[in-house]
């Protein structure tokens, strides 16, 4: 189990995320992203684990093709919910979740998924 806080790459079978501490690699770990309702959870194998000053960088790989398609629709909800923030910032547009979805759809939607 981590205390990763962010998710910096979402791949098509896996993901990447900063951890307080390095993971061996083989190791089966609990994913949880709270940003969605339900939340998402499931386990994952760590892949590599890149130690640094601050904690660890893990790279993990998903254990379904599922569990992979819906986290990246979890990524994909959060980049909504980030472009709702954005324009609410800087335009001070307050949209629906429905409204940001449907703007960054015709937006961005041609570009995602990026493969990485």
């Amino acid at each position: 189990m981590t205390d990763g806080r962010h998710a910096s790459e979402v791949g098509v079978g896996g993901l990447s995320f900063r951890a307080s501490e390095s993971i061996a690699s083989g190791t089966l770990v609990h994913i949880r992203i709270p940003y969605t309702q339900p939340e998402f959870e499931t386990e994952a194998k760590v892949v590599w684990c890149r130690s640094h000053e601050r904690g660890a960088e893990l790279g993990v790989e998903f254990l379904s093709a599922d569990d992979a398609f819906r986290a990246r629709m979890v990524e994909q909800v959060c980049h909504i919910e980030n472009y709702k923030h954005a324009v609410k910032r800087k335009e001070g547009r307050d949209l629906t979740i429905q409204e940001a979805a449907l703007e960054w759809v015709t937006k961005y939607a041609s570009d995602f998924p990026r493969e990485s």
